[in-house]
Parts: C-alpha cells; sequence; structure tokens
C-alpha cells in the first residue's frame, strides 16, 4: 500500500499560535498562565509577599505591617499558633491596639507584632549560654533550644515581651520568623494567613536601620525606644497618627512574676556580703570566725535557692560563654569566686581559734573575699540596670542593693555581737539602727516622689505599689517599725534582753527587705508592644 500525501489544506491562525506557543520562554508562559488563572491559589503568597531575592551583606529580612491594611483579626495568631505547635497558652504573635484623637475625630488601630529580629538584640547579648544566634545571611534571631537553661533573663532584656518561657519544655522559645519556609522560598505562617496582605517580608538595610533608632525614636506609640535593640520591624499607614494617640491598655496596671528564687539569692547573698565585709574590721578571732562561717552558709543558701529559677539546671555550667556581653554570666563568675573565698576565709579563721600561727591570713583573705562580695552586688545590679527599664535605673537600683548588704550586714553582725557579748555590741546596734533607718528613708522618699510626679519614669511603678501591692506595703511598714522599736532599745540594754532585742530587729529589717524586693520584682513596669488585646 503506497503512503497518503501530505495534507494539502492551508495554515490555519490556530495552527501558527500553537507552534508559537511551543517557543515562548518560562516567563512568557508563566504570564499567561498567571492570566488564565492556572496557579495554585497560594502561590500569590510567596511570590508577593516575600523578597524573590536574599539578603545582601549589610541587609538582613524583617517583617512590614500595613497598618490600614491590619483588622485584628488575629489570624495571623492563629497561623502561628498552629503552624510552629506552640502550647496552649503560648503566644508568638500578638495583637494589641492604640487609640487616640478626639471626640470628634476618634482614632482607633490594632497592631500584629511579632519578634522584631533587632539588629541588636537585647535577648541575645543578655544570655549567659549563648542560646541565641542571628544568622550572618538573613539577619533572623533564632532561639537555640538545645542550649537553653530556662534563666528567663531574656524576658527580662527584650522590650517588647517577645521570648515566651515554656513551663513544659523549662525553656524559653520565640518566633523565628519560620525561617525553615522562607528558605523553601514560601512566606511565614502569619503573612500566608493575613487575609488582607497586611503582614509582609521585607529586606531591611542595617545601616539604614541605625540611623532610623534615634533616642527617643519607637515603632509606635506606647513602644520602647528603638535605640536600644535597633528592631527592624516597619509599620506603615497612610493615616496621621495623632500625637496624643496611646496603647489601649495605658491605664491598666499589671503585676509581673515575683521571682521568688531570685528574691532569696538577692537577698542571701546580700546579707552574706554584708557579714564578709565585717570580717576584716573584727578583732577578736572568735568573733571573725562566726562572722565568717555565717557569711559562707548564707551564700551557700543563696546560689542554692537560686538554682530553682532555672528550667535546666543542669546546663548551668555553660555559664562562661556569655561573659562578654552577659551581666548574668559575670554575676555567676563572682559569686563563684566569692563562694570559694568566703569558703577559705571560713576554714581559716577557724582554724586559726586551734592554729594561732593562721590569724595573720585571716584579714587579707577577708579583704579579697570582700571585695568579691562587692563586686558580685555590681553585677547583679547591672543585671536589672541593663534592662532600661526605669523602676530598675542605676540610681534606684544601686541604693536597693548596696544599702541591703549594709543594713542587713549590720543588723545581722550587731545581733551576733549581743549575743557572743562582745564589747562593741553597743555601737553595732546603735550603727544597725541608723543605717537602716537611713536606708529606708531614702528608698521610700523616692517612692513617694515617683508617686506624687506624674512625668516621673517609675510613676506606674509607684501607682503599682500603691494600687496593687497595698498590703505588701503594710507588711514593709509594720516590719520597720518592730525594726525601728527594737533597734532603739537594744542598745541601751544588757547581755540576754540586748540579743534579743538586737534579733528581733534584724527579723523586721530582713522582713521588710523581702516585701521591698517582693515589689522590685512585681511592680517593674515591663515594656511590651502596645495594645495587649491577646496577652
Amino acid at each position: 500500500m503506497s503512503a497518503l500525501p501530505p495534507p494539502t489544506e492551508p495554515r490555519t491562525l490556530i495552527d501558527d499560535l500553537l507552534e508559537d506557543q511551543q517557543r515562548l520562554t518560562a516567563v512568557e508562559r508563566f504570564a499567561r498562565s498567571h492570566e488564565r488563572h492556572e496557579l495554585p491559589a497560594q502561590a500569590r503568597y510567596y511570590r508577593e509577599l516575600i523578597p524573590l531575592a536574599k539578603p545582601q551583606p549589610g541587609e538582613q529580612y524583617a517583617f512590614g505591617v500595613d497598618l490600614d491594611k491590619c483588622t485584628g483579626c488575629k489570624a495571623c495568631v492563629s497561623a502561628c499558633h498552629l503552624l510552629n505547635g506552640l502550647d496552649e497558652d503560648e503566644i508568638w504573635r500578638n495583637v494589641g491596639s492604640i487609640h487616640g484623637g478626639s471626640r470628634t475625630e476618634p482614632y482607633q488601630q490594632t497592631v500584629t507584632t511579632a519578634c522584631h529580629h533587632c539588629v541588636e538584640p537585647g535577648c541575645l547579648q543578655g544570655c549567659p549560654v549563648m542560646a541565641y544566634e542571628k544568622d550572618p545571611e538573613t539577619g533572623i534571631v533564632r532561639h537555640l533550644d538545645d542550649q537553653c537553661i530556662g534563666c528567663e533573663y531574656c524576658l527580662l532584656k527584650c522590650p517588647y515581651d517577645v521570648p515566651k518561657y515554656s513551663k513544659k519544655r523549662g525553656i524559653v522559645r520565640k518566633c523565628d520568623m519560620c525561617y525553615h519556609r522562607l528558605a523553601a522560598n514560601e512566606a511565614p505562617a502569619c503573612v500566608q494567613a493575613c487575609p488582607n496582605e497586611a503582614i509582609t517580608i521585607r529586606i531591611a538595610d542595617v545601616a539604614a536601620t541605625r540611623a532610623a533608632a534615634q533616642p527617643g525614636a519607637r515603632l509606635l506609640p506606647g513602644a520602647f525606644d528603638s535605640s536600644y535593640t535597633l528592631p527592624t520591624t516597619t509599620y506603615t499607614t497612610r493615616k496621621t497618627i495623632p500625637a496624643n494617640a496611646h496603647p489601649g491598655d495605658v491605664y491598666r496596671l499589671r503585676l509581673e512574676h515575683p521571682h521568688w528564687p531570685l528574691i532569696w539569692m538577692l537577698l542571701l547573698s546580700q546579707l552574706s556580703a554584708g557579714l564578709q565585709c565585717a570580717v576584716p574590721w573584727v578583732i577578736r578571732p572568735q568573733f571573725a570566725a562566726v562572722l565568717a562561717v555565717a557569711a559562707f552558709l548564707v551564700l551557700q543558701a543563696g546560689l542554692i535557692l537560686s538554682v530553682f529559677h532555672l528550667g535546666k539546671p543542669m546546663k548551668a555550667w555553660r555559664f562562661f560563654l556569655g561573659l562578654r556581653t552577659s551581666w548574668m554570666s559575670r554575676e555567676i563568675l563572682v559569686f563563684s569566686l566569692f563562694a570559694g573565698a568566703s569558703g577559705g576565709v571560713a576554714a581559716c579563721s577557724t582554724a586559726a581559734l586551734w592554729f594561732p600561727q593562721l590569724h595573720p591570713y585571716v584579714r587579707p583573705g577577708a579583704i579579697g573575699a570582700a571585695v568579691l562580695a562587692l563586686g558580685g552586688i555590681f553585677c547583679s545590679s547591672m543585671i536589672y540596670i541593663d534592662t532600661h527599664r526605669p523602676f530598675w535605673s542605676a540610681r534606684l537600683t544601686f541604693v536597693r542593693f548596696f544599702g541591703t548588704a549594709l543594713s542587713l550586714g549590720v543588723g545581722a553582725t550587731a545581733a551576733l555581737a549581743s549575743w557572743l557579748h562582745m564589747p562593741r555590741a553597743f555601737p553595732l546596734c546603735l550603727a544597725a539602727i541608723v543605717i537602716g533607718i537611713l536606708h529606708t528613708a531614702i528608698d521610700l522618699g523616692a517612692f513617694h516622689r515617683s508617686l506624687e510626679n506624674d512625668e516621673a519614669p517609675s510613676h506606674r511603678s509607684a501607682r503599682t505599689v500603691k494600687q496593687l501591692l497595698r498590703p505588701v506595703l503594710d507588711l514593709r511598714a509594720t516590719a520597720f517599725l518592730a525594726f525601728a522599736g527594737a533597734g532603739l532599745l537594744a542598745p541601751f540594754m544588757q547581755d540576754t534582753p540586748r540579743a534579743i532585742a538586737a534579733t528581733i530587729a534584724f527579723a523586721g529589717l530582713a522582713v521588710a527587705a523581702i516585701a521591698e524586693r517582693y515589689c522590685f520584682f512585681t511592680a517593674v513596669d515591663a515594656p511590651r508592644m502596645p495594645g495587649g488585646i491577646a496577652a
């Protein structure tokens, strides 16, 4: 059978278009598919809301939020929670609000917020075990769960309430911008879930971020000063934010976590420091040995109780990793050295009672231990001062911490001297009452000045103490009166009555110190992003 002749029909337009389509480039085929709505429904999320190129040197990924598109629906909160497998009470993305304007022209705006992946992250710089890292290519601040010891210092250092402590795991966790999704060219959960495309991922210029974060600059009304950590998130709006705009929860007072292990650790370490500083001035070997042993035992009790604040205490040995930037690492190091020096002084002073040839070594060792003790208190103070919270300012914190060490140390020394019938018990009791009254007067004076001045940086904390901690304030006042009454009587008594009065005075002073330290932690005005709807 012979082959059929080729078709002789003329070519049509369809034939030409089909042949032309075979020669289209990938870009042209994508464009035609887009016009015909043949792409997956979700493709626009990872094509339009994330950068198509990776950050170059001097750049990093950052969140961008269009306030005009944010309705406060919390779809971003739900998506973040579900796709990251968070605990029931764990939130990495939040929704708040700001209000302002006038009665005729009111202003209200919902705000979605998560980690700002700062240029100089406070969480990273404060962590004692380097459980945070800032990716050198993307700028994303990630938390390393296997490194974390659960000390929660990053919660105090972050001014945006970003890291969250997981009781279930004993560690802290936070937003990582869904870096694994970005690596696959897909948008983070919150970006993909927003029905109005209010959240995007953009590329931020680090130098421009530094230049924009001048002192006083803020992401939004009510947010913390951006010059502290240099946050990279941008909030844009075509509306004019009124000058009187403020967070929706601006008038709400709240109590923060008391951190009881830290309360005991601070008070006992400061009492130990006060006792240790008294040792070099004691002439009688028996009294020096008693003070040295007491200082050592009190410090050990404080260090043991501090471990209960850690979610993963068995990993705390890695504290030295953060010595370059973390005051907590430095505190642990100095108090560890103080513990060793204090133990040595206690052992040497006790042995000197039977071997007098050791007595010349007690005073130099006690002076060295006292210097370490004061260094430890300085590091403890800087842990809280470095958070930049007004209630924990340097002026207030140094007075509280060093004043507590001095007043408790002298009070305890006076009580021990009275029980041991030391000749200097009388001047010690006088010194204890004078120092205790002076320290309390300075602290309460600062409290009342802040309470009366609406513009004072710690005014909000003073209001919190007065309105929410009135029983604690009354307890402190009662304990102080007990201290003052017994302390004023002690110098004019003899032997056992004096010892009892001095002990009651020290107990009153100690209770007052516990109340003060409870207020120190719970009344602090902890900064966070404005609004707090989902908190």
